[in-house]
């Protein structure tokens, strides 16, 4: 009898709907699913303070970069505006489509809209006020969410970026290694033509998004927030170009001094985020929110000092044709054929018992030893700083504010050179297949030359 009462509760249990959970900083917390784009199910928490009378404004927040983002990397800001009196709902971020190299900001935009639906359908939620906030990353998609649907009552954009991705990432990483010390051609040449490759080779997902064009069709009011220690969106150019971009003017800029790029506290000029966010952010948002669901809609303000910027971006425009990964690979494939094929010739003619031709070989040997350790080095330095560089680069020891180890591959692509002039006159006076086999090695570093320039291992 005993198991037969315990079994028919089970039962009655199962069909009664869960309690939100009551958070211990007097929040309400309700576990939510909804669909986003293709259908993919998605699964959220629905935060309220405890307690709360009548309809809230309401706010969907949308995560910066990463595939899988969990909820809980975004619980400190759906807690802090929750408790400014505003309905907020968090959500685990996609990984099915998404990755280091391919992702689609539309898709985005439409597990945006899903939640945002969700919300707007909770009860206790002003459904007609309610906005999707985006972070960094989320600074593009929320914007082209408001775009695709009138139900979104605002947006709200935190260390979001109004330009091209592929020119805030190389300002990112170019400024980090500046910020690390490195002057020359590392950050102005290398780190632009490195994501210009990938781009081009289709390894930087939508790297000409055009931001402009979409903050264009944006009808719905915007709050843009940046701290002043912004080190992955470029904080002083960002808030103009917004601005500009916008078909109104029913925008508030706001700027946190001591903030990084997601409105947190920094101890360090925006390397370390802090957990704690900047003081008065969760204020303002919940005060702007507030101020517009009343139907008090801004009016072009600009609140706190724009912050400074060492570095400018610069346009970074599709690859040429001759800078294509296709092309590049061609020029590392005629390296390893014209300067490996010098040594490996030598090697064949010994095993064959010929002994080739010593003299005047010393150029020639130095050539096909050094061009391809500045070529391939250099290669692996760029893509090694690039792949390190944001935030706070790890260029390694420095000399001058340059890298020693570029130092160091500059010098051999200068020796290489010179050692190609040098070896002229001995391809000259060489006959026979000696002839062929120094026409080769110059037919590589005269290839070399241009190949060097681009990437900066001629410039000072």
């Amino acid at each position: 009898m005993k198991r037969l009462v315990i079994m028919l509760f089970a039962l009655v249990c199962a069909f009664i709907p869960a309690a939100p959970a009551l958070a211990a900083d007097g929040l309400t917390v309700t576990e939510v699913s909804f669909r986003g784009s293709g259908g993919l199910q998605l699964h959220g928490s629905v935060l309220l303070p405890s307690g709360a009378r009548g309809p809230l404004p309401g706010l969907v927040l949308v995560h910066g970069s990463g595939e899988g983002t969990p909820r809980t990397k975004l619980m400190t800001e759906a807690e802090a505006f929750a408790r400014q009196g505003l309905a907020v709902l968090v959500y685990d971020k996609r990984s099915e489509g998404y990755s280091m190299t391919v992702r689609d900001y539309g898709q985005l935009a439409g597990d945006a809209l899903g939640a945002h639906a969700a919300l707007r359908a909770f009860e206790g939620v002003d459904r007609d006020n309610v906005g999707i906030w985006g972070l960094s990353e989320g600074g593009w998609v929320a914007p082209l969410a408001a775009t695709r649907s009138k139900d979104v009552a605002f947006v709200v954009i935190v260390g979001g970026n109004a330009m091209e991705p592929l020119r805030q990432q190389t300002w990112a990483v170019a400024a980090g290694l500046r910020n690390a010390g490195v002057r020359g051609p590392v950050p102005d040449r290398g780190v632009p033509a490195v994501y210009r490759l990938l781009a081009g080779a289709g390894q930087f997902p939508m790297p000409w998004h055009d931001a402009q064009g979409v903050l264009a069709r944006v009808t719905q009011p915007v709050l843009g927030i940046w701290g002043a220690h912004d080190l992955l969106t470029p904080p002083r150019e960002t808030p103009p170009l917004l601005a500009e971009g916008l078909a109104h003017e029913h925008y508030t800029l706001r700027y946190f001094a001591g903030a990084d790029h997601a409105a947190h506290l920094t101890p360090d000029r925006g390397v370390t985020r802090s957990p704690e966010l900047a003081p008065g952010y969760a204020e303002a948002v919940g005060t702007w929110v507030k101020r517009v669901a009343a139907g008090q809609l801004p009016a072009a303000e600009s609140v706190g000092e724009l912050p400074g910027q060492a570095s400018m971006t610069v346009p970074v425009p599709p690859p040429a044709w001759w800078e294509s990964a296709a092309v590049q690979m061609a020029a590392l494939v005629l390296f390893l054929v014209a300067f490996l094929g010098y040594p490996v010739w030598a090697l064949v003619r010994r095993v064959r018992g010929r002994t080739p031709a010593e003299a005047g070989t010393r150029w020639p040997r130095t050539v096909a030893i050094a061009a391809p350790v500045a070529a391939f080095g250099a290669l692996a330095y760029l893509f090694y700083s690039t792949m390190s560089g944001s935030k706070l680069g790890s260029p390694g020891p420095l000399v001058a504010g340059r890298p020693l180890v570029w130092l160091v591959l500059q010098a051999l692509a200068v020796l290489a050179l010179v050692a190609a002039v040098l070896t002229v006159p001995a391809a000259r006076r060489a006959r026979g297949s000696e002839r062929v086999r120094l026409a080769v090695l110059l037919t590589g570093a005269a290839a070399f030359l241009p190949w060097a320039l681009y990437w900066g291992l001629l410039v000072p």
